[in-house]
């Protein structure tokens, strides 16, 4: 039976092992958890969510909500993990987060061709899929940079808080989804009065963060901790993540601003402080956002945490098909060839054990058509300018002449071209 090694055992590493294990391969997966701590896991699982529990949104004219409709047409297990996993939260796909990593870790253990590896490996493999995702670091990441011969780029990402919500006064705070789109299922903390939310944005901005080594201050602007976006104007945040539009009570005038929580477990006693990305130390994390009505007596489940990012210099040290220029045996996935989410980085795991599977078969290199989302996300990586390469997510304006009353109809015509080439590559 023929053989492949993947290196890293999250969502890209856990797609590509899935993918090939039904192609009929041996997969031998190395994983370093969990006798290397990262600062950022919280468990040895495969396919475990570090920051939020949402997937983002399922609606087809959502640019994310296309790749996960793609990613299904392509067999996808974070996607049937999802599914069975779900928790409500409006019109975004949110999940149980222990219960999502569980399916996808029992799912890929069970098979009798699976094979973990608890080890750490800190040189460049010689063949393979490498998915050691962004908190690739030590050895490897040195090695990493003499290989390519250019050091990896990086960017600083947050996670969010999570609330007991016993500890939330709900006399306060009150539930309510958007524009009253879906069941009502987040929970909203109202700045009723403007000299409040005044007084939280000027602690928030003043509040003790947590030390960073010198110059490791480049922050992702899709992810910004949320005393970052403060500091920009005492408006900003109003008229960005505690926008108050669409979530007036009943009866009542709209509040100032609202910080909302998503629920983050099924058992529905976590919520998860959406936008608050963080980089103050606990203990002003627990003074600063305790100054939130409704959230006076908060109990943190987990506090928010930095982390560095790592990506590679993709359009520099990959081709097309995702193999390194320098190595054609070694192909890369993840948020490490420089994509941006959950979603895409488990999308492009797909991509490379696809990749991967028609080179050892010796077929012609096909690449992903650049006329679906996971293709245009792919082109962009694979040939954007290397002088201003940064992390991408999945958005409309990759695909050529959209207009926002036409995603509808372009998103159809993508699924279609994504079931050809599905079919092609089965």
């Amino acid at each position: 039976m023929k053989s492949v090694n993947v290196f890293g055992g999250g969502l890209a590493g856990s797609e590509a092992a899935h993918f090939l294990l039904k192609k009929g391969y041996e997969v031998f997966l190395y994983e370093r958890r969990p006798a290397h701590l990262d600062g950022a896991h919280e468990s040895a699982k495969l396919g475990e969510l570090v920051c939020s529990n949402s997937l983002k949104s399922l609606k087809l004219d959502n640019a994310c909500g296309l790749l996960k409709a793609e990613m299904e047409v392509l067999g996808s297990i974070m996607m049937e993990s999802a599914r069975k996993t779900a928790i409500n939260a409006g019109n975004a796909l949110a999940v149980d987060r222990d219960g999502f990593s569980s399916f996808i870790d029992s799912s890929l253990r069970n098979n009798p061709h699976f094979h973990l590896i608890e080890e750490e490996i800190e040189t460049v493999p010689e063949d393979g899929i490498l998915a050691t995702g962004p908190l690739t670091d030590g050895r490897l990441l040195c090695e990493l940079e003499g290989f390519c011969g250019n050091a990896p780029l990086h960017f600083f990402d947050a996670t969010c808080p999570i609330v007991d919500i016993g500890s939330v006064n709900l006399d306060v705070a009150y539930f309510k989804n958007r524009f009253e789109e879906g069941n009502g299922d987040y929970l909203n903390c109202p700045f009723d009065r403007k000299e409040d939310y005044i007084a939280f944005v000027r602690e928030l901005v003043n509040a003790k963060r947590a030390l960073l080594h010198e110059g490791d201050d480049s922050y992702f602007e899709g992810c910004l901790p949320i005393e970052v976006i403060a500091s920009r104007g005492l408006s900003t945040l109003r008229f960005g993540p505690l926008t108050p539009m669409g979530l007036e009570r009943p009866g009542q005038r709209r509040p100032y601003a609202v910080v909302q929580l998503r629920p983050d477990s099924i058992m529905g006693n976590a919520y998860n402080m959406v936008g608050f990305q963080t980089n103050l130390t606990y203990p002003e994390q627990r003074r600063v956002f305790s100054m939130i009505p409704g959230l006076e007596n908060a109990k943190f489940i987990r506090y928010g945490l930095m982390h560095r990012n790592s990506y590679l210099s993709s359009p520099e040290v990959l081709n097309k098909d995702l193999s390194f220029k320098r190595r054609p045996s070694l192909f890369a996935a993840g948020q490490l060839i420089g994509v941006e989410g959950y979603v895409e980085s488990a999308a492009s795991g797909i991509a490379a054990a696809i990749y991967y599977d028609r080179k050892y078969r010796g077929l012609d290199f096909k690449p992903i058509p650049t006329d679906t989302m996971l293709g245009a996300l792919l082109h962009y990586v694979t040939h954007a300018s290397a002088s201003s390469f940064s992390p991408m997510a999945s958005v409309y304006s990759l695909l050529p002449h959209v207009t926002k009353d036409k995603r509808l109809e372009l998103a159809s015509s993508c699924l279609k071209s994504m079931s050809d080439y599905a079919l092609m590559v089965s």
